[in-house]
């Protein structure tokens, strides 16, 4: 699967921003659409940060819709449907930061459950829990910012799902990704690419 260069980052970050503050201001979900990449289905979240705290998350694990509708409907979500916070008000985009992170399709890691954490690798993938109708999600950027060692990476999207924290360890589906981050230095700023393992 092809990575996005940096301008193409640059056009989702700007994309998402464009989608939040378009549909806050006058509740119309934005048409642009663009070619390239960005036609292909794609898996993608949007996570908004305010002064370095989360203020919204939320995506598409799996490559569903083209990636310009799904930074658009993940980007109105992540401002709007995270029921972890209220929704943005418009004049805080000002104070708020966008990340776009496009995802490889999770492939299921096929192995013992005690032998887990070695499929797991701290900075460079995501992880993905399911056990009956549970489910939970992390980024691979969550790993790093709360160092975390894989057995840990593990429990904690258990207890994303909702689960327990050793459930990885009793049947648990565990799914694992990649994700190429894309992300504004300040609010409106310069959009880079983060490396999690530089």
């Amino acid at each position: 699967m092809r990575l996005l260069s940096l301008e193409e980052g640059e056009i989702a970050v700007k994309l998402a921003r464009a989608a939040i503050e378009i549909y806050l201001s006058s509740g119309e979900i934005i048409q642009e659409r663009y070619s390239g990449v960005f036609e292909e289905k794609r898996g993608v979240f949007t996570t908004l940060t305010k002064r370095g705290l989360l203020r919204g998350c939320i995506g598409f694990p799996y490559p569903i819709k083209r990636l310009d509708e799904a930074i658009i409907e993940s980007a109105i979500a992540a401002a709007t449907q995270d029921p972890r916070f209220p929704r943005v008000r418009l004049e805080e985009m000002d104070e708020i930061c966008v990340e776009v992170t496009v995802l490889t399709p999770p492939e299921k890691i096929e192995a013992k459950p005690t032998d887990l954490p070695k499929y797991v690798e701290i900075g460079k993938h995501g992880l993905m829990v399911q056990m009956g109708p549970y489910s939970g999600l992390l980024l691979p950027q969550v790993a790093v910012e709360l160092n975390l060692s894989p057995e840990d990476f593990l429990s904690e999207t258990c207890m994303k799902a909702g689960l327990p924290p050793d459930c990885w360890l009793s049947g648990a589906e565990v799914y694992r990704f990649e994700g190429q981050i894309f992300k504004e230095l300040e609010p409106r700023g310069r959009v880079v690419e983060v490396n999690l393992t530089g």
